[in-house]
C-alpha cells in the first residue's frame, strides 16, 4: 500500500497534465487561424507588407514573421483581430483549389506571349544597373490562327533514368540550406545533346539524371509539339495564383542545333537573329507556329495564339552556340558543360529563381511580373463573363516617367529641350551608384603608416536595398512647394549645397561623391537620409506617386532565399563565425564542384540586371531620339523604381561609412558601388573593422557575414599600390582584387 510521500508527486503530475490539456482546449476554442503558409499567401495576395500588418495590430514586424512561419501563434486580443483580417483576405483572395478556367488572350494577359527577351544583356557588374540591355520587343496583337495540322512527332518510348555518375574526384557532401521544392512533371526544362540517329529518338536531359526520348524527325515543329505534350511533361508551376505556369524551355547544344538545321554561328551579328527566309523559320511558319517580333535568336519564343480551347502554347528555346548563356553572368564554360550537368545546374536556378527566359537581366525583370502579375481573371457579375482586373500591389499598366526621371532619349524630354541640350542637376534625376576616390592630399600621417588597403563588399546590395522599399505603383503627380514626406515615393527638387560635408567621406547626395553645387532632383530615400542626418529639407517642386506599395518585397525574398541556399551549397552559412566565414569565402569556389558557383553568379546577375532593365534604353542604329521604343509599353519600365533602389543602396552604404567615421575615426579612401576600401595594419577586414568593448561588431557599421546587406572580403593590396592608384586618379575599389571588377561583371 503506497504511502502519502510516494503518492504526492503523482497527484502534481496529473494536475500539470490536466492544466496542459485545458490550455490546448482553450486555444482550440479561440478564433481559428489558417495554416502559417496560408497566412503568408493571403498577405502577399493582397499586396500587404508585414510592416502594414504589424502597424494595424500594434505589434512588431518580427511578431508577424513568427506568425507566418508558425514559430508562435497570436494571443488574445490580437488573435481575434488577426483572424478577422485573414478571414477578410480569404474572401478577397480565395485559395486556388481548382484549375482556373481558360481566359481568352485578348482579356487576360497571362495567355499572351510575354515581351521577347534580349539574346544577351550586358552585365557590367556594379554598372549593370546602368547598362543598355538589348530591347525586349513587344509582339503586336495577332489574330487567332485557325486550327491546322502541325507536324506530328513520332511515338516516344517511356523516359529512362541515366545510370549513376561516378565522380572523378571526391566531393565533400553538403546538405543545402533549403532543399529544392518538389518539381512538377519532369521539370521545367530539358537540354538536348543531339544524340540519336535519323530514325531513332534523341536524348533530352532533365534534372536528376532523367533522360527523355524526343522525336528526331519532323524538325523543330515536331520538337516544339513534343515539348508541350504529356511525353515530355515539362512544366513549372506559377509563382502567384494570378500568374501563369512557366513555359517549357528547350536548351539546344551545338550538336542538337546542327541536327535541327541551325547554323553554329549567326551571320547577322547586329540583330542576332536568323533571317526570315531561313529554312527553319519557314518550317515553323508552315506548321502554323509563330515567333515573337524579336525573331529567332539565342533566346527564341515559339508559340501559337491562345484560344479558349487550346489555352497557352509557347516553348522557349535557348541556343547555346549562339551565346545564350552569357559567361559574364553564368561563369566561364558553363555553356560547354555536358548536357546532364547543365540540366541539373539550370534546373536548380529555375527552382530557386525562375526558368530562364532570356538573359539574367530579362529573367530578373520577368521574375517581378511572375511574383506580382498585373492582372487577374474576375467574373463580371452582370454578364457572368470572365474579364481582366488589376492585381492590388502590382504594376498594372505602363506609365510615363516624370520629366526628371526620363532618360535623354524619352519623348517627354524631347518635348522640353532641344536635341543637343545637356540637362543640369535641376533638370534631371541623377541617382546612380558610387564612384568616388578621396583626394590623396587628405590622407593623414597615421593612415600613411598603415600597410594594406582592404576592400569590403556588400552582399547583394541592390537586393537588400529593395527589401521593404515603398515604390510608386501609378503615375507621378506634379506639385509645387510640397512638404517633404519620407513615406511618399517620387523625386523632389531641393537645394542641399549648403549642407556640411566631410571631404574624407563621399557626399551621400551624389554618385561622384562631391558635394552638390545647387538645386537638384533627388529620390525620396536620398532626401529622407538628409533628414536623418539632421538637415532641414525644403523642396520647391516634386513629382510624387501617392499610389505606392512594397512591390519588390516578394522579388527580394525569393532572390535572397536563392542566394542563401546556393551559398549553403558552397559551405557558407549564417552560423559561421567571422573567422570561419572569411576562410569559407576563400575556398568556396574550389568547393563548388557541383557548379553551384555558376548558379551563384547567375543569381547575382539576376539582381543587378533586373534592376537595370527597369530603365532599358533604346537600341538599334535606326532609332531616333524622341521616338518611343518597345520597352516603354510594359508596366515594368519604371526608371523611378530603379532610382529609388540605387538611392537606397547608396544611402545604406554611406550610413555604415558614417558610423565607422564617427565611432572609430575610420574613413574610406575609395568607394565603387557596393565596395569600400579602407587602409589597415593587416590584410584582413578584421584588422580594421571596429569592435565594441565586449568584442562584438560595431552596431550600425559593416558586419562580416553571408546575409544580404552584410559584407565580405573583396581583396587586399599593399598601401603603396593604393596610394599610387589615387595619385593617378584611378579608383582602387575597381582593382582591389587585382583586375577590373566591372569589366569582369562583378
Amino acid at each position: 500500500m503506497p504511502n502519502d510521500r510516494n503518492s504526492q508527486p503523482d497527484t502534481h503530475e496529473q494536475e500539470g497534465l490536466f492544466a496542459a490539456v485545458d490550455a490546448l482546449l482553450e486555444e482550440a476554442a479561440q478564433d481559428p487561424l489558417p495554416h502559417p503558409d496560408e497566412r503568408k499567401r493571403l498577405r502577399e495576395a493582397a499586396g500587404l507588407s508585414q510592416d502594414q500588418i504589424a502597424r494595424a495590430l500594434a505589434v512588431r514586424r518580427e511578431t508577424v514573421t513568427s506568425w507566418e512561419t508558425g514559430r508562435t501563434s497570436p494571443r488574445p486580443p490580437k488573435r481575434a483581430a488577426y483572424a478577422r483580417l485573414l478571414e477578410g483576405l480569404a474572401t478577397l483572395h480565395p485559395a486556388d483549389t481548382q484549375a482556373q478556367p481558360p481566359t481568352p488572350p485578348a482579356i487576360n494577359a497571362v495567355n499572351t506571349p510575354q515581351p521577347d527577351p534580349a539574346p544577351v544583356a550586358p552585365v557590367n557588374g556594379v554598372n549593370a544597373v546602368n547598362a543598355h540591355p538589348q530591347p525586349e520587343a513587344t509582339p503586336q496583337p495577332l489574330p487567332e490562327e485557325p486550327g491546322s495540322d502541325a507536324a506530328t512527332p513520332q511515338a516516344a518510348p517511356a523516359p529512362t533514368r541515366a545510370p549513376h555518375k561516378t565522380a572523378t574526384t571526391p566531393r565533400k557532401a553538403r546538405a543545402p540550406r533549403k532543399p529544392l521544392p518538389p518539381q512538377e512533371g519532369n521539370g521545367p526544362l530539358a537540354v538536348l545533346d543531339g544524340a540519336g540517329h535519323a530514325h531513332t529518338a534523341g536524348h533530352a536531359h532533365t534534372a536528376g539524371g532523367l533522360i527523355l526520348d524526343h522525336p528526331t524527325t519532323g524538325g523543330l515543329p515536331a520538337l516544339v509539339t513534343w515539348a508541350l505534350g504529356p511525353q515530355a511533361d515539362l512544366r513549372a508551376p506559377r509563382l502567384h495564383r494570378n500568374g501563369k505556369d512557366g513555359d517549357p524551355l528547350l536548351v539546344l547544344t551545338a550538336p542538337a542545333a546542327e541536327r535541327l538545321g541551325l547554323p553554329l554561328t549567326l551571320e547577322d551579328r547586329r540583330a542576332l537573329r536568323l533571317p526570315d527566309n531561313h529554312p527553319v523559320v519557314k518550317q515553323l511558319a508552315k506548321a502554323k507556329w509563330q515567333l515573337t517580333r524579336r525573331g529567332f535568336g539565342p533566346w527564341a519564343r515559339v508559340y501559337r495564339p491562345a484560344t479558349p480551347t487550346t489555352g497557352r502554347q509557347c516553348v522557349q528555346l535557348a541556343v547555346l552556340p549562339w551565346g545564350a548563356l552569357d559567361p559574364r553572368a553564368w561563369g566561364e564554360n558553363t555553356g560547354d558543360l555536358p548536357a546532364p550537368e547543365l540540366a541539373e545546374l539550370l534546373t536548380t536556378y529555375a527552382a530557386r529563381v525562375l526558368t530562364p527566359r532570356g538573359s539574367t537581366a530579362v529573367t530578373g525583370l520577368e521574375l517581378m511580373t511572375a511574383l506580382r502579375p498585373p492582372t487577374r481573371a474576375a467574373r463580371n457579375p452582370e454578364t457572368n463573363a470572365w474579364e481582366s482586373a488589376p492585381v492590388a500591389g502590382s504594376l498594372t499598366r505602363p506609365v510615363d516617367p516624370a520629366p526628371p526621371e526620363a532618360p535623354d532619349e524619352h519623348p517627354v524630354v524631347a518635348a522640353l529641350y532641344p536635341r543637343s541640350h545637356q540637362r543640369t542637376p535641376d533638370q534631371v534625376l541623377d541617382e546612380e551608384a558610387y564612384d568616388w576616390i578621396r583626394d590623396p592630399e587628405l590622407l593623414t600621417d597615421a593612415e600613411c603608416t598603415r600597410t594594406h588597403a582592404v576592400g569590403i563588399d556588400v552582399n547583394m546590395a541592390f537586393a537588400a536595398a529593395a527589401n521593404r522599399l515603398t515604390v510608386g505603383l501609378g503615375p507621378a503627380v506634379h506639385t509645387t512647394n510640397p512638404r517633404f514626406d519620407p513615406s511618399t515615393p517620387g523625386c523632389w527638387l531641393a537645394d542641399l549645397s549648403a549642407l556640411p560635408v566631410d571631404p574624407r567621406l563621399p557626399s551621400p547626395f551624389t554618385p561622384h561623391g562631391k558635394a552638390p553645387t545647387g538645386p537638384a532632383w533627388y529620390a525620396t530615400p536620398t532626401l529622407a537620409y538628409a533628414q536623418e542626418l539632421g538637415h532641414e529639407v525644403h523642396p520647391t517642386e516634386a513629382w510624387l506617386r501617392p499610389e505606392c506599395g512594397p512591390y519588390l518585397d516578394a522579388w527580394y525574398t525569393r532572390l535572397r532565399d536563392a542566394y542563401m541556399a546556393t551559398m549553403a551549397d558552397l559551405g557558407v552559412t549564417p552560423g559561421l563565425t567571422e573567422t570561419e566565414f572569411l576562410t569559407a569565402m576563400t575556398t568556396y569556389k574550389e568547393q563548388g564542384k557541383d557548379n553551384a558557383t555558376a548558379v551563384l553568379s547567375a543569381i547575382k546577375s539576376t539582381v543587378k540586371g533586373g534592376i537595370g532593365k527597369l530603365r532599358e534604353r533604346p537600341q538599334g542604329a535606326g532609332y531616333r531620339p524622341g521616338e518611343r521604343w518597345p520597352a516603354l509599353e510594359r508596366p515594368t519600365w519604371r526608371p523611378d523604381i530603379r532610382a529609388a533602389v540605387i538611392s537606397t543602396a547608396r544611402v545604406n552604404m554611406h550610413r555604415k561609412m558614417h558610423k565607422l567615421a564617427t565611432a572609430a575615426d575610420e574613413y574610406p579612401i575609395a568607394v565603387l558601388s557596393d565596395c569600400a576600401v579602407y587602409l589597415s595594419n593587416g590584410p584582413s577586414p578584421l584588422d580594421f573593422l571596429p569592435r565594441t568593448p565586449d568584442g562584438k561588431p560595431l552596431p550600425g557599421g559593416f558586419r562580416l557575414g553571408v546575409s544580404p546587406g552584410m559584407v565580405k572580403h573583396e581583396g587586399t593590396q599593399p598601401l603603396i599600390w593604393a596610394v599610387g592608384m589615387l595619385d593617378e586618379g584611378l579608383n582602387p575599389a575597381r582593382h582591389i582584387k587585382g583586375h577590373d571588377a566591372a569589366a569582369d561583371g562583378e
